[in-house]
């Protein structure tokens, strides 16, 4: 997945200018360790579905209207062109055109967080300076996983390092391993955590011993954990997580934001009646019914969903029963 020399040309020279300079005037591209990071990822930052038209086509109107909708909740930040955005399914115009419309949208003081890992390490580098060029605030950059019996922590370390090396934003590991089959091992991450350019990690896999061991592990670093679903949120803030990068807070943005602040204010009997009402309409957006789920609930409670891109089909009407009968036993509904 190439990009064109005119979208990365731009920003070239000022990456070859960074290269030659000395280690120690190179703002966050050495892999000399020491903290230099001064972005907080404190707080919920909802991994936004990509709107489609009947026609499967990006819309960006709908795209807008979530945002308005999302305004008024305090989320951190967001991500575009994760997981739930769909992000193989997309397009490299569309791609880009997405992380331009959303920082247009977007406040300065929220930060924009978009997915750029491909599988090799020349495309990566590419399009996560094409993503800074478009107003992207940090990387996202998922594990490469297609030939995953070679992807040793040895492999990992170096592609991590070379995309970080080169990236002009901060860089967040992303392992999501129910999707690549590949859980980025706990050695390689505690390596990279000292990497200055690299800010933090996304961690989907739901292991709260490998969590609480990062955030342990890494307490000397400038490194910052992030969970990657609402089911778990809780547990991950009592091991000292820093926020959360969940699916559910595209439909739940106020609840979770709400449990963000009880954990932080300590009141943890609240946070965990709360936590509790979270955990199967969480499972069943992302485990059970996967992305068709999320949108067709962001339709209850005021967004706009839509259809998938094919060949994610939609719901049936008996999964769609059950998707909101799981709300409604919650209270959501």
């Amino acid at each position: 997945m190439a990009l064109s020399t005119r979208l990365v040309s731009p920003l070239r020279p000022a990456l070859a200018a960074l290269c030659r300079a000395a280690p120690g005037q190179r703002r966050g591209l050495s892999t000399q360790p020491g903290p230099v990071h001064t972005l907080n990822l404190r707080g919920i930052f909802p991994p936004l579905t990509t709107p489609f038209s009947a026609t499967q086509e990006v819309d960006y109107a709908r795209l807008e209207g979530n945002l308005c909708g999302y305004a008024s909740i305090p989320f951190r930040g967001l991500v575009v062109l994760g997981s739930n955005g769909e992000y193989p399914y997309l397009a490299l115009r569309e791609r880009l055109e997405l992380v331009s419309c959303m920082r247009r949208a977007l406040p300065r003081d929220r930060l924009l967080l978009a997915g750029s890992g491909c599988e090799s390490t020349q495309a990566t580098i590419e399009l996560t300076v094409s993503m800074a060029e478009a107003g992207a605030d940090v990387a996202l950059v998922v594990t490469p996983c297609y030939y995953r019996g070679a992807m040793t922590s040895a492999a990992l370390v170096q592609h991590y390092t070379e995309v970080a090396d080169a990236s002009p934003i901060p860089v967040v590991l992303y392992s999501v391993p129910a999707n690549t089959g590949l859980d980025l091992p706990l050695e390689a991450v505690l390596t990279l955590a000292q990497h200055p350019n690299i800010l933090g990690i996304k961690d989907s896999g739901g292991d709260i011993t490998r969590m609480g061991l990062m955030v342990h592990k890494t307490r000397q670093e400038d490194f910052q954990v992030l969970a990657g679903s609402a089911g778990f949120l809780l547990a991950s803030y009592a091991l000292g997580a820093s926020g959360g990068v969940c699916a559910l807070a595209n439909v739940l943005g106020a609840p979770l934001c709400q449990l963000d602040g009880l954990c932080r204010e300590g009141r943890w009997q609240e946070a965990r009646d709360l936590q509790h009402r979270l955990i199967e309409p969480n499972l069943a957006v992302t485990r059970r019914f996967g992305i068709p789920g999320l949108k067709k609930a962001m339709e209850w409670f005021g967004y706009y969903g839509g259809p998938c891109r094919a060949p994610l089909a939609p719901l049936s009407s008996p999964q769609v029963e059950e998707l909101r009968s799981i709300f409604s036993a919650n209270g959501w509904l």
